[in-house]
């Protein structure tokens, strides 16, 4: 009896994985939105995840934005259908690119112990999964300090990028690659719920 009780004691599916970074991106975007002043401070507030105070938007209209994507980009990390998101960073008025945050995945064989690569499972323990996500966190709060002011009005965008041809969405548009001009890139650590790896990467514009 001991032994089953300690087998199921932590078993991540793939959609419990998905689950995992739609939340982490769901935070990270946000504490990326703050830190990067893109919107006025006055309209986030401060709510505690991972062990690290994240400042969360209050604009409905960026709540309902951020929704509709992590839905979909759950789905389809669950079906490891994504290779990367990308949180984009342009200029208002012109147009320009200056910074793109890339969330990068890859999946990983879990415990292993299926031909079925949508039935893998991983026993990673959450408190793990956290602590590393805690570190990466902390990593874009600290960013501000070496990035290079943003001094215009700023807009952003998020892009899945899918490994397949997937149905999308009715109201979303195919896009291209991103460019930016003189780019510098920062990579912060990664985590790891054993069924998907995450990097995060930095792009930005030089000044």
């Amino acid at each position: 009896m001991n032994s089953t009780a300690q087998a199921t004691k932590n078993c991540i599916t793939l959609k419990g994985s998905a689950q995992i970074i739609a939340e982490y991106l769901k935070y990270g975007i946000n504490s990326i939105l703050f830190q990067r002043g893109i919107y006025p401070p006055e309209t986030f507030i401060n709510t505690q995840q991972y062990g690290v105070p994240i400042l969360m938007s209050t604009d409905p209209k960026i709540e309902e934005f951020l929704k509709n994507i992590l839905v979909q980009t759950e789905e389809w990390l669950s079906r490891n259908m994504v290779s990367k998101i990308s949180m984009v960073i342009t200029n208002a008025h012109t147009k320009e690119v200056l910074e793109c945050w890339d969330f990068k995945l890859q999946a990983e064989l879990g415990d292993g112990d299926t031909s079925d690569p949508m039935k893998l499972t991983s026993s990673k323990e959450t408190k793990r999964i956290q602590q590393e996500i805690r570190d990466v966190m902390r990593q874009i709060s600290a960013t501000v300090s070496y990035l290079p002011l943003l001094d215009c009005i700023c807009t952003f965008d998020v892009m899945i990028h899918t490994l397949q041809n997937c149905d999308i969405p009715e109201s979303w548009d195919e896009t291209g690659a991103v460019f930016i001009q003189n780019s510098q890139a920062v990579q912060l650590r990664s985590f790891s719920t054993g069924l998907h790896k995450v990097d995060t990467v930095v792009n930005y514009k030089m000044s």
